[in-house]
């Protein structure tokens, strides 16, 4: 059964669906919701003001409608409840008001404003609550609403659905889980507490058993692998690093070394590199590609985006000139002949390193002596994506490089299947960035803050969680930042802004006149979280700083402080100061990762759904690490299990042989 079939599922509705990572009924019935709420009629005679409520009422007045902004608008009534009269007030619902008659029984969900005594509501629900229940709150898109998805999942699960269940029956009969059927309905309509614990701890198992098993797989097959054999010549490599115009630091030498020990084995290296902002990793992956060069082969890195492909090649091109070593750069938006030229070039070897975008796991790419792959921000590709540009050559050796440092411990189990290199040093001669709170009262000494050093001739960053309007939301974003600081700056200075929505030549073109300090004030949004790297500039401003996590925020941080100059980091935000607080006082990126871990639990350090690996459904990093321990030590005992050798659960067989095709 295929998702067009379900009732109400046309093209936009599925488009829709796609948005979520929904492209299969089982993908639907597997959308569970990301949190649960507790509803139960609260006595409003012991509410305070502020207080979460839950009310039933019968609507006493006609529904008032009231627009403005751009779309936005005010549902506004009265319910009779609990023999009392309330005002009810609702944002942004006005499809709701046909069904909003007088003398309609309704739940009110929202927060008790006593001084008006009035709901300020979050949700309607249009059937009274007749009892106590706990119900999920999904995560949804633009054009779909969460009655539509819930109205789906409902209908995929009236019928028969098999669904394959990755936990082998013998460790499912060990630990007692339940059915997945069952835990399926349990997740999307839970019937009590205990059991819906029982249905989320068997959800989050699977994953974390499933992504273990993927790690455990991955690392035994990569230690039977036969691999390109070297001999690095030391005196050759020894000579490049002296001619760098810098010195290493200790952790950038340690790095180059064991990566020299790694090519010089027999098996393939698998190694992920990781280091804060600003650490020297890319000077790492220099060495490491000259290294592949003097063993007669080719490179390829790949970036993720075409700002951070050019930046590299512009780099890297520098320090391979003095030994006539060919780079090309490739990416989406060359032309074809150019495109061509550098096909051509990789094929017969003349191109011995290449660098660029999702452009080289194209099927016109053939690179037959490609001996060193690297994936810079690698959390951002899938391991589909990663492989498709090793499996150009025959075993090559790879190297991951990650600006988003993850604490050891959780690297070492995360990233199973590799080694793990970290920088910790910083280059000398950088000064920390210097970072300070403030709140949008104090707007006045940030734009004055900001003046001084566009007074100096630097540039400045000014980051939004937006990119327009949007209809639930007061937060500040690019148009609207646009014109504030046009107004401020505007006569004096030039200004622009960069969004993800732009056209890739619009973005290029804005970043290219950046850099060149054609423009002094960059009003983005995180599109420049990764790799740009602009050395005038040493003013970051990020607006409602709160809706980012740490690690998202040190990141974005790292955009200034290149270059000898103090520079600045101001993170505006009325809310959330505590936590903000720690980055004013560390410029670590791994001390801000394990704080952040500690807040916020896996999803900031490794990226939205759509990064690649660590796309859980229910499963939190942090708060299950115990449970991913388990699934750890069960996946590779079953992998050397009769069960698994004797093809008792054949799907997970499947799924092991599917994991080595990829690889």
């Amino acid at each position: 059964m295929t998702l067009q079939q379900l009732p109400k599922v046309g093209p936009k509705t599925l488009s829709y669906l796609q948005k979520l990572g929904i492209r299969t009924i089982e993908d639907l019935i597997t959308y569970y919701p990301f949190r649960y709420e507790h509803l139960k009629i609260t006595p409003l005679n012991q509410v305070q003001d502020g207080d979460s409520v839950t009310l039933n009422g019968v609507i006493e007045s006609n529904v008032q409608i009231t627009y403005f902004k751009r779309r936005m608008n005010r549902l506004h009534f009265r319910v009779q409840s609990q023999h009392r009269f309330l005002s009810v007030t609702i944002f942004n619902r006005h499809f709701l008001k046909p069904h909003l008659t007088i003398g309609k029984e309704i739940t009110i969900i929202g927060k008790w404003d006593a001084k008006h005594e009035q709901v300020i509501a979050s949700d309607l629900l249009l059937t009274p609550l007749e009892k106590e229940e706990t119900r999920g709150i999904y995560h949804t898109t633009d054009g779909l609403r969460v009655k539509q998805l819930q109205t789906l999942i409902d209908e995929a699960l009236s019928y028969s659905i098999s669904v394959v269940d990755n936990i082998p029956s013998s460790i499912a009969s060990q630990y007692g889980f339940m059915d997945k059927q069952e835990a399926i309905r349990e997740l999307h309509h839970p019937t009590h507490t205990q059991r819906l614990k029982q249905a989320l701890l068997r959800a989050k198992y699977e994953e974390l058993f499933v992504y273990m098993l993927k790690m455990n797989v991955l690392k035994e097959h990569k230690h039977q692998e036969e691999g390109i054999s070297r001999e690095i010549d030391d005196y050759l490599i020894e000579s490049f690093i002296k001619k760098l115009p810098f010195h290493l630091t200790k952790d950038q030498n340690h790095a180059v070394n064991v990566i020299q020990k790694d090519l010089e084995r027999t098996y393939p290296m698998n190694r992920l590199l990781q280091g804060d902002v600003g650490s020297g990793k890319t000077v790492v992956a220099v060495i490491s590609m000259y290294m592949n060069y003097l063993s007669g082969y080719q490179s390829a890195l790949m970036a993720p985006t075409e700002i951070l492909a050019t930046q590299h090649y512009e780099n890297i091109k520098q320090f391979m000139e003095p030994y006539s070593i060919k780079v090309a750069l490739l990416t989406g938006h060359l032309k074809k002949r150019e495109k061509e030229a550098i096909y051509q070039g990789l094929e017969d070897g003349t191109i011995d390193m290449v660098i660029g975008t999702h452009a080289l796991i194209s099927e016109a790419v053939s690179i037959p002596k490609l001996g060193l792959v690297i994936t810079d921000e690698q959390h951002r590709f899938g391991v589909d994506q990663r492989s498709k540009l090793k499996n150009k050559g025959q075993m090559p050796d790879i190297l991951y490089m990650s600006a988003t440092p993850i604490p050891r411990t959780y690297a070492l189990t995360i990233y199973g299947d590799m080694d793990v290199s970290s920088i910790h040093t910083m280059p000398s001669g950088r000064l920390p960035v210097k970072t300070y709170m403030k709140k949008k009262s104090e707007m006045k000494d940030v734009l004055t803050m900001v003046y001084e050093e566009l007074k100096k001739g630097h540039q400045a960053y000014v980051v939004a969680p937006l990119i327009e309007d949007s209809e639930e939301s007061t937060l500040e974003n690019v148009e609207v930042l646009e014109k504030n600081f046009n107004k401020a700056f505007g006569k004096v200075f030039r200004i622009a802004s960069l969004h993800g929505k732009m056209k890739e030549e619009e973005k290029d073109q804005i970043m290219n006149d950046f850099k060149e300090n054609k423009i002094q004030i960059l009003i983005s949004t995180t599109v420049i979280e990764v790799g740009v790297d602009v050395k005038n500039a040493t003013m970051m401003v990020i607006f409602d700083a709160y809706r980012f996590g740490l690690s998202q925020l040190h990141q974005l941080r790292g955009r200034v402080g290149r270059n000898q100059e103090q520079s600045y980091c101001i993170l505006i935000s009325d809310l959330e100061k505590e936590r903000l607080r720690v980055l004013t006082q560390t410029t670590d990126g791994f001390k801000v990762s394990e704080e952040d871990f500690k807040l916020r639990g896996s999803g900031d350090l490794f990226g939205s759904r759509q990064s690649g690996d660590l796309s859980f459904k229910v499963a939190n990093l942090k708060q299950d690490f115990s449970l991913l321990l388990k699934a750890k030590e069960d996946s590779s005992d079953y992998l050397h299990s009769d069960d698994f050798k004797n093809q008792k659960d054949p799907h997970l067989n499947q799924l092991v042989h599917e994991i080595y095709h990829l690889d």
